[in-house]
């Protein structure tokens, strides 16, 4: 009779939320043959097949999705007992990973992460910084930040800031194009923006709060893409303050008329939200978009217009 190894359940969570060996695999730190030979150890103790092979990957049986919810259970637990009695040195001796939008990550906490790796040494911080939102419930992240609360899942949320976003173009296309006086007048230009049906949230869907109708001509499911194109003088864009605003290759249009704010929210899963270092990596979050409201939510200081 195969004996039941309690850490095999580490190997199926893993392939049970990515679906396939190789990438289970490398969120745990092992080959993929590792991860096969401790599934089928699994398997073989509990007399019954938790997975479905098939060629684009590992799909859960019954039994598997029933021993899904139980490993959950037992995962919570553990990460809860290191938190509670491991003590917040070991707690804080472990990897924390943050999902955020590719804006957001890559221009406002890219160059602040350092302060909270600076504050707890043996904390391994990891930035996903992409155009979507990643699965707190596949353990894709530790902390997701959204445009939007989940209306579902184990989840916890809270709102992190509001942030204002206006529309930009460079020097260059405004001296070169006609002049800008009304929104309507945007259905003359070249628009840059989202891929309609790569649009991650509806949040981001703001170009009919300018103008209704208006698309764009140029587009991408980057928001820094977007930026360069910007910059390159391309056409005009919908951008975050927190990014464009004082950059001087870009210039503010029709301040007063196009407004937007949109939020961004901080979501933990519920198992996971008293786990010292992921409370201490949401207080350094929390504490950061706090301090930094003005360049989130900025005040016009000149009005600028076209040229």
């Amino acid at each position: 009779m195969n004996r039941f190894d309690w850490d095999d359940l580490r190997f199926f969570l893993a392939v049970a939320r990515a679906g396939r060996l190789t990438v289970a695999a490398r969120r745990l730190g092992a080959d993929h043959a590792t991860v096969s030979r401790r599934i089928t150890a699994l398997e073989d103790a509990l007399k019954a097949k938790l997975f479905e092979r098939r060629p684009q990957g590992y799909a859960l049986t019954e039994h598997g999705e029933r021993l899904l919810a139980k490993a959950e259970t037992i995962e919570s637990e553990a990460l809860a007992a290191q938190s509670e009695i491991g003590g917040a040195d070991l707690a804080l001796s472990g990897t924390v990973r943050i999902g955020a939008p590719d804006g957001f990550g890559t221009f406002f906490l890219a160059p602040r992460i350092g302060q909270l790796a600076e504050r707890y040494p043996e904390l391994e911080i990891q930035l996903v910084a992409m155009p979507r939102l990643l699965s707190l419930s596949k353990r894709e992240a530790d902390i997701a930040i959204s445009l939007n609360p989940p209306k579902e899942g184990k989840i916890v949320a809270r709102k992190l800031a509001d942030y204002r976003l206006g529309l930009y173009a460079a020097p260059a296309y405004l001296a070169a194009h006609p002049a800008i006086a009304a929104p309507q007048d945007l259905f003359e230009h070249q628009l840059i923006g989202y891929i309609d049906d790569l649009i991650f949230t509806p949040e981001l869907d703001y170009l009919d709060d300018i103008a209704k109708g208006l698309r764009p001509r140029l587009q991408s499911s980057n928001l820094i893409a977007q930026m360069h194109a910007t910059i390159a003088g391309a056409g005009l864009c919908v951008l975050p303050d927190f990014m464009a605003a004082g950059d001087p290759r870009l210039v503010p249009v029709l301040r007063r008329e196009v407004e937007l704010v949109r939020s961004f929210w901080l979501i933990v899963h519920a198992d996971l939200r008293d786990v010292a270092r992921v409370r201490a990596t949401v207080d350094f979050l929390v504490r950061e978009a706090k301090a930094a409201r003005a360049v989130l939510m900025p005040q016009d200081e000149v009005e600028a217009g076209a040229a």
